[in-house]
């Protein structure tokens, strides 16, 4: 994973909850598809192991609807994998009714709350430079 980076974008509209709830999902999905992201177990000094962290980082970027429209497009052609949270994923508790509600209309038409991608830093860092941190 050394030519690997991790980037999540959140939409800069988001208040802190939804954002905050956003960037946790979306880490989860990266964590499961992506498990070498993911270091070795740590100790602290009385050797009690806690889970390993994800060595690389990940800045949390922020942009508006359209360049996240425009940033899929591109991730998609780059094919880095992505994950997409759509805003209909923060509407309901009920997983079965988000995937009715998704599968009314393609992914290029999702308002999306993010996107996380992990690709090639190069490719990655060129297709984020402009972005800001989320605050």
């Amino acid at each position: 994973m050394q030519n690997k980076r991790c980037v999540m974008i959140l939409n800069a509209a988001l208040p802190p909850g939804k954002a905050t709830n956003a960037a946790a999902v979306m880490a989860l999905t990266l964590g499961q598809r992506h498990p070498a992201l993911v270091g070795n177990n740590l100790e602290d000094a009385e050797k009690r192991s806690s889970p390993g962290f994800i060595t690389t980082g990940i800045p949390v970027l922020a942009a508006t609807d359209e360049q996240l429209t425009i940033l899929r497009e591109q991730c998609e052609q780059a094919e880095c994998d992505l994950v997409l949270f759509p805003e209909a994923g923060q509407s309901t508790t009920d997983y079965q009714a988000l995937g009715d509600v998704l599968r009314q209309q393609p992914r290029q038409q999702w308002r999306l709350s993010g996107l996380a991608m992990v690709g090639d830093k190069k490719a990655l860092r060129k297709l984020t430079a402009k972005l800001a941190l989320f605050s």
